[in-house]
């Protein structure tokens, strides 16, 4: 077992490494060929991207993961109870989505830009929750080749993509172009399912019986699932209005449309995904704890379960730390090495030493879900959103700009943290 969580976590780290270097060329690529002005109407639209993401996969795919994981149901009837729920979920957010997309752009967002690109959410998510679905199964038998190799063919297949497409679309308007870029995840997606189908055993046969969604299955599911969902749901809430309360609040103190949307678009496109970087490490660490800590904790082998969480966050701070550390001391460095640029270099001080908390937060959260304490997530969830929701309005009152933002992050990711933190150690008292 200890051999296999650090093969995973291993094939993981080396795959997070290359997915985080291409993802970062991505955005770096671009930010470069759309402009401070585009990137901040992405920016916009994301929060809303990642909100109706979330919700479309429902929380199936930890659900599936820790299930196989475990090894005691049929595991094809298992994927393929799912898959038809999946679709039912997506067809209706489809649906949604193309009812509310003019509102939110013009009301909410205050920029009639955004609204082709807030269209296009509803093109993508069927296949992002395809493909997530698939990977979710490999994962609970513990192979983590075919994910690493699936989201490596992903993001070089986006970038190729946006090299060629976003020059063409740029001079047919911002709006279009943007548009562009949230579709071009269909392609990229396609790409990554096509790749995990190679990896599907030679022996691998279906019957019939596979084929019959089990009612059974689809409860424990959701069972799993829907409190997943509703932390997740809550946190991509919070996510989503924070442009909206910013930018209402900001409009009302006096700030400008086009300082909010370039200031914003510098900390969520520029700042933070620079500080997030170490997260491809906990993240592949968090992913490979799952179905460890799943099988562990289901054989009552309480001693394991705690040994590889204390290893995960011992790996986590290990390249946290030093990571901290540079970007407080020398984050100008980093900003015009990556992004050409130094606005931000204020923002990533400030924030540095709280994203050390942040990078921990990413195996407690996988450790809870794989002890089926799915419902500790949600209450974490809610808390840091609500916190983060009323410092953000309270204090972008107080005219400090960007600032009132920055502070809500803070309380967000200190308070969540620590309730993990005290979470699991509750669960394996």
């Amino acid at each position: 077992m200890k051999e296999k969580f650090i093969k995973s976590t291993i094939i993981l780290l080396i795959g997070g490494l290359i997915t985080k270097f291409l993802g970062m060329f991505i955005k770096i690529t671009m930010s470069r060929l759309i402009g401070t002005e585009g990137l901040g109407l992405y920016m916009l639209i994301l929060p809303t991207f990642s909100l109706f993401i979330g919700i479309s996969q429902f929380g199936l795919p930890i659900a599936l993961s820790k299930l196989v994981a475990e090894d005691t149901k049929n595991n094809k009837k298992l994927l393929f109870s799912i898959i038809p729920l999946s679709l039912i979920i997506n067809i209706a957010l489809i649906i949604i989505i193309i009812i509310i997309s003019p509102f939110l752009a013009t009301k909410l967002l205050h920029n009639k830009d955004t609204y082709y690109a807030l269209l296009a959410i509803a093109i993508v998510i069927p296949f992002t929750s395809i493909s997530s679905i698939t990977r979710s199964y490999f994962f609970g038998k513990q192979k983590m080749l075919p994910h690493v190799t699936s989201n490596i063919t992903e993001d070089i297949i986006r970038l190729i993509i946006m090299i060629i497409g976003i020059p063409y679309f740029l001079p047919k308007g911002i709006s279009y172009t943007v548009c562009f870029i949230v579709l071009s995840n269909v392609i990229s997606e396609i790409s990554s399912i096509l790749v995990l189908f190679l990896f599907i055993p030679k022996n691998f046969k279906i019957q019939k019986n596979d084929l019959i969604p089990s009612k059974t299955y689809i409860k424990e599911s959701l069972s799993i699932g829907i409190p997943n969902t509703t932390g997740r749901f809550i946190g991509s809430v919070g996510y989503f209005l924070e442009p909206i309360i910013l930018t209402s609040v900001l409009l009302h103190t006096g700030y400008s449309s086009q300082f909010i949307t370039r200031e914003y678009g510098i900390l969520s496109g520029y700042v933070m995904p620079l500080l997030l970087l170490p997260s491809f490490f906990t993240m592949a660490i968090s992913q490979a704890l799952l179905p460890v800590v799943s099988k562990e904790y289901a054989r009552n082998n309480i001693y394991s379960v705690k040994k590889k969480i204390k290893q995960g966050i011992m790996f986590s701070l290990l390249i946290g730390i030093p990571t901290t550390i540079l970007f407080m001391l020398i984050p100008e460095i980093f900003l015009k090495l990556i992004y050409h640029t130094n606005e931000g270099t204020t923002y990533m001080k400030i924030l540095a030493p709280i994203c050390l908390f942040q990078y921990i937060q990413a195996p407690l959260s996988s450790s809870l879900d794989a002890m089926g304490k799915s419902k500790d997530v949600l209450v974490s969830s809610t808390l840091g959103m609500l916190t983060r929701t009323i410092f953000l309005l309270l204090f972008s009152l107080f005219k400090i700009g960007i600032y009132g933002l920055i502070i809500a992050i803070a309380v967000n990711v200190i308070l969540v943290t620590f309730y993990s933190l005290k979470q699991v150690k509750n669960a394996l008292s």
